[in-house]
């Protein structure tokens, strides 16, 4: 036979294209409305059709087209109708994109102005042979705001004989003043049990040998886009038969890039335990048999989300995975073995781990830094597991050195960090002072006697001019204090400081005489134009920030952020009062 004569191959995606309503997969709901619409005679002049690539948008309004303009094929005219299993007058030429009334435009490359006028010019003109005039435009959102504002007129009014059917990937691109003209339906992804059922009937039609396993291997690939998976099937078909085996599990997941599900779940298995070179070697076999490594994680995010889900939502739900009966009995039995926040810090640092390898220059190294953090991260704790073994730990009965009345030579010989210290103690003697109380002497017998009147704070530093407004209930000018403060000296009775621009005006007065109030003397305030340490609020967040336990957890969290600072609460001996300023808390 010639070449000549040979008929050109039709690729899977062209040849098993959807021609009526009933032959799409998974777009159910819009199907019923459009239906109704039709048997009520509800039929709108405008429809714009948006999801993701491959899931029947351009399809599905040729259809419509079909729809609206069906004449029997002996000429019976009984208006639109959706149910098309017939082949009518005009369908043939439609489906091929021949008809002259159904004008397809792809706006990707006919952006401008003009051609909107152009098609502007054409709308007035009743239709040579069909019922309606209808307009294609494929990939809408491309329009130009100038095509948008040319067309909007028309669309809001068009005439009797016209039709628009709009299509679009990007439907937060299309203004609202042109959806509002439209009505919208959003085709769904096919499920990849549904679209694994489709692959089979075609293979089924085509007379090829592929198993089940194999076909949800490109469902599943294929992410909801029935044009992609035929596309994937095609290619598996080629390449199967090049091979004279037919297309094997194997050879499909080495076409795709996929990794072995099997191996993922050992892999998150040693990840889990915290095993990172079993990990690492893993992953390393994966990567050497083909697999991407933004596809082993999003694998290994794939499998922590069904072990959340039936965390979550108990057993059953390992039924309802990907892969179904496969995973189930694994997802249940590593689910009992996690906990809840384990789970949910693994999905985060895939997620993490997959935006790297995505932007990476090189995404093997990416994906093993992923898998080295949540490693690592196994044996951490978690934020509330750590804040909950640090208040354990302050609530534990303090032991009898602790007690004692002045802090541990090496403390008091350490020198003052800064002017918000006592002279002769540290930040740690400072912060532990007030949490240490000696018990109350047993009362004597006898009259009682006449109380003494209390004695006068003794300020020997900022920071106890900053305590005692806590003590005093004066929150305002406590935090004003820690905020706005920088100190330059300070001594009994004199305070020279700098105050941040945004300090009220009032602040110096206030501070004077609250300190009067409180100390029974005259204290002078006063304010410099420059210098000074650091405010309190600064120096503490510094002094967190510096602590070896603070790095670890931005090493392990690195997008995390301090909220608030607060001192750990000491449970005082029993009878003994509770400081009123121990759990003091800085918000950030």
């Amino acid at each position: 036979m010639p070449v000549n004569d040979i008929a050109p191959y039709q690729v899977l995606a062209r040849k098993y294209r959807p021609q009526r309503f009933d032959d799409l997969i998974g777009q159910e709901a819009m199907v019923t409305t459009l239906r109704n619409a039709f048997n009520l005679g509800r039929i709108a002049h405008a429809y714009i059709l948006t999801g993701v690539r491959g899931v029947g948008k351009t399809t599905t309004a040729r259809i419509l087209a079909r729809a609206l303009n069906y004449v029997g094929p002996g000429g019976e005219d009984e208006g639109p109708k959706i149910d098309v299993a017939v082949e009518g007058r005009h369908c043939r030429a439609i489906a091929e994109s021949r008809h002259p009334d159904v004008m397809e435009m792809d706006a990707a490359s006919r952006t401008g102005v003009g051609d909107i006028r152009e098609l502007i010019e054409g709308v007035r003109y009743a239709p040579l042979e069909a019922r309606y005039k209808v307009y294609i435009i494929d990939e809408v959102h491309m329009l130009s705001t100038a095509a948008f504002n040319a067309l909007l007129k028309t669309l809001e009014e068009p005439p009797p004989h016209v039709k628009f059917i709009f299509a679009t990937t990007e439907i937060r691109k299309v203004p609202v003043t042109v959806l509002s003209r439209c009505q919208r339906f959003d085709l769904r992804r096919v499920a990849p049990d549904v679209l694994a059922r489709h692959l089979r009937a075609i293979a089924d039609r085509e007379g090829v040998a592929i198993d089940d396993e194999s076909l949800s291997l490109i469902a599943r690939a294929a992410e909801g886009s029935v044009r992609d998976a035929l596309s994937l099937l095609d290619q598996a078909l080629v390449q199967g038969a090049a091979s004279g085996a037919g297309p094997g599990v194997e050879l499909v997941r080495a076409m795709i890039g996929l990794a072995d599900r099997g191996q993922v779940w050992d892999l998150l298995d040693r990840v889990f335990a915290g095993d990172a070179k079993g990990a690492l070697d893993r992953f390393s076999q994966q990567y050497a048999a083909g697999a991407d490594p933004s596809v082993i994680l999003r694998d290994m995010l794939e499998i922590v989300h069904l072990l959340t889900r039936v965390k979550a939502a108990g057993a059953e739900a390992a039924d309802h995975g990907p892969a179904g009966e496969a995973d189930a009995a694994r997802a249940r039995d590593m689910a009992e073995r996690l906990s809840m926040n384990a789970l949910t810090r693994a999905w985060s640092l895939l997620m993490k781990g997959m935006a790297e390898t995505r932007e990476a220059p090189d995404a093997e190294a990416a994906g093993e830094m992923a898998i080295i953090r949540m490693a690592y991260a196994a044996d951490l704790p978690t934020p509330d597991e750590a804040l909950r073994s640090l208040k354990n730990a302050a609530a534990a009965p303090a032991a009898p050195a602790a007690m004692s009345a002045g802090p541990p030579a090496a403390l008091a010989a350490a020198p003052p960090r800064n002017p918000f210290r006592p002279q002769g103690g540290s930040a740690e003697a400072v912060a532990a002072a007030p949490m240490v109380q000696a018990p109350a002497a047993a009362p004597s017998p006898g009259p009682a006697p006449a109380p003494a009147p209390a004695p006068k704070p003794a300020l020997s530093s900022f920071l106890d001019v900053v305590r005692l407004a806590g003590q005093k209930k004066d929150q305002r000018l406590k935090v004003e204090l820690e905020s706005y403060a920088h100190v330059i000296s300070f001594a009994e009775g004199r305070i020279e400081m700098r105050l941040e621009d945004r300090a009220p005006s009032d602040f110096a007065g206030r501070l004077t005489q609250r300190l009067k109030e409180w100390t029974g003397r005259h204290w002078i305030v006063t304010l410099a134009g420059e210098g000074g340490a650091p405010t309190l609020r600064d120096a503490r967040t510094a002094e967190v920030m510096s602590h070896p336990l603070v790095k670890k957890a931005f090493e392990v969290f690195p997008d995390a952020e301090i909220r608030a600072i607060r001192d750990a609460v000491e449970v005082p001996p029993a009878g003994v009062p509770a400081p009123e300023d121990v759990a003091d808390e800085q918000e950030l």
